[in-house]
Formats: C-alpha cells, structure tokens, sequence
C-alpha cells in the first residue's frame, strides 16, 4: 500500500509538470535535464503591459540557473488610474516572483517608475548571489501615446 502511495504522488508530480502556463519551453539538448521556459506575465495593475521573462529550469536539480532575461510590452492601454494605483517609490514594488530553489532564491520582478523619463521600468533579478553576481535584467515601457501620458506630464 505504501509502495502505491508514493507511485500516485510521483505520476501526480510528473503530471502537474506538465501542465504549465508558459509561452515558450525550449531543451537544451538531448543528454541535459534543463530547458530555457518563456513566462508571459500581465502586471497585475497596469493590465496594459505584459513581461515575458526567460529562464533556465533545471529540472531533478535542488536549485536553477540565475540568469534570466525580461522584455516588457504595451500589450493594451495603460491608464491615469492604474499609474495612481502603483508605488512611484525608487525602489518600486515586487509584481512578480517565483521560487528557483529550496534554499531561498527567487527571481523576482520590480516595477519602478521613473518620473523623469515618464517610463515604466520592470527590472528582473535574482535574490541570492552566484558566482559573485546577482543577476539581473531590465525591460522599460515608455507611457508616451498612452492615456496615462497626460497623467505624467501633470506630475511632475
């Protein structure tokens, strides 16, 4: 009976696998557990941009790759209401974050917005170092022939 338990918990980890919302997944080759996966993901405020994020799962390891990559779109309108909803902040606020390992690294997404420029900026990273570095990457999104454009010239 134990024997049978711990077969329907790995086919049910095997199946959840493989059912996954991501854009893209792409091997790295025959004879390697690890794939590069493509993540779309809306910000959860201003609905009007989409981030795909790339990074490397490295699956049956404990921990993934840190290197990751991001390029933030308009994908719809971006609006006065949802920039008043955000944290203007310079250090901005977490919109989103997965783990990549049991011991406490995540890749997290930050959108900060920098007023001078009028641009959203979505800056990805790592939250422990490798290899000396905590990797990183940004992605921006100019408010210019948005609705939330007149907002910003009105801000500053």
């Amino acid at each position: 009976m134990y024997k049978q338990k711990i077969w329907l918990a790995l086919v049910g980890v095997v199946a959840l696998a493989g059912c996954s919302d991501d854009a893209a997944k792409v091997s790295l080759g025959l004879f390697t557990t690890k794939d590069v996966v493509v993540s779309a993901q809306q910000d959860p405020i201003i609905t009007g941009v989409t981030c795909h994020i790339s990074h490397v799962e490295a699956n049956l390891d404990f921990s993934d790759p840190s290197d990751m990559s991001i390029a933030c779109r308009q994908t719809g309108e971006i609006t006065a209401q949802q920039m008043q909803q955000i944290d203007l902040s310079k250090d901005g606020e977490v919109v989103f974050k997965t783990s990549k390992s049991i011991l406490f690294k995540s890749l997290k997404v930050r959108r900060i917005y920098d007023a001078k420029t009028r641009t959203l900026l979505y800056l990805s990273y790592s939250t422990k170092e490798t290899s000396g570095s905590h990797h990183h990457a940004l992605s921006t999104v100019p408010l210019y022939n948005t609705q939330a454009w007149q907002w910003a010239t009105k801000t500053e």
